[in-house]
């Protein structure tokens, strides 16, 4: 039986002829030069079987295709996609959250905290049976941006501000810890001084174990700017939505629907998260 007279169920139920000619497209979004996305197509209609879904078939051919152009197949690097979380911070924000989430805290973003002198917002309240940790997320667009000396400081005046208050999260009662996470770097002047000051920093790659990458990588988050098969103004619209995660989109694909998605490209992109949850 030739590729072409395989029949495949969409994700309504409904069957159609299967088109190789619009795998090799959705391969071509992904970022695949034009041969391999042909080679991928070709390999993947050999395999066909009537009544294969259409999630499964992009699931296959994002597997295959990882291992014929890595770079193309379910990710840009992890840094980049972290530069993407833009333009405003709050998804950087509820990124970082969910990553604490994973760790075994409890999360609460974007609260008014009292302190013994004034209130003050804070990106991120975190606990859990032994620690309270407050976090200052700190969001950049450029890689060449860093957090500096003056961040560092205004940052340990919130958290000395807390130092004598008493908290109600869960039955943690005093600040435990007072973070600072960047996506980006740190001036040497801020390092220095958070040292001496107890402030804990985490940047892309600072301190040298238990960096931001590492962290991300023990909790096993993936932003949704990691997708290849989104447009830029398709992750725009994303995050406007609270979807932030890679595993947020693979639950939302009734409200995608909603928004006017359809099928094909829902099934594309939920494959492809599929595939870099796996990984």
């Amino acid at each position: 039986m030739f590729p072409q007279d395989i029949e495949v169920i969409k994700v309504d139920g409904t069957k159609e002829r299967f088109n190789g000619k619009k795998l090799e497209e959705s391969l071509r979004r992904s970022g695949a030069d034009s041969l391999v996305a042909s080679e991928v197509a070709a390999h993947v209609g050999k395999e066909l079987v009537n009544g294969i879904t259409t999630s499964d078939i992009y699931r296959h051919a994002f597997s295959v295709l990882r291992n014929k152009q890595k770079m193309a197949s379910a990710r840009y690097s992890l840094r980049r996609s972290l530069l993407a979380l833009g333009p405003t911070g709050f998804p950087f924000e509820k990124f970082i959250g969910e990553m604490f989430k994973r760790m075994g805290f409890s999360v609460l973003l974007d609260q008014m905290v009292q302190g013994k002198c004034a209130s003050h917002e804070m990106d991120i309240v975190s606990w859990n049976g032994e620690k309270l940790i407050m976090v200052e997320a700190k969001y950049h667009h450029e890689q060449a941006y860093k957090s500096d000396l003056k961040v560092a400081l205004y940052v340990k005046a919130r958290f000395d501000d807390f130092q004598d208050g008493s908290f109600s999260y869960g039955n943690r009662t005093k600040l435990d810890e007072g973070w600072l996470i960047t996506n980006t770097k740190f001036t040497e002047k801020a390092i220095h001084y958070a040292q001496c000051s107890g402030v804990k920093l985490v940047g892309w790659n600072y301190p040298e174990r238990g960096n931001l990458h590492d962290l991300i990588a023990t909790a096993g988050i993936h932003p949704i700017t990691c997708l290849t098969t989104l447009s830029f103004g398709e992750k725009q619209t994303l995050m406007e939505q609270g979807i932030v995660l890679c595993e947020d989109f693979i639950a939302q694909k009734a409200k995608l629907k909603a928004l006017g998605w359809g099928d094909e490209q829902i099934e594309a992109v939920a494959a492809e998260s599929i595939l870099l949850c796996s990984t």
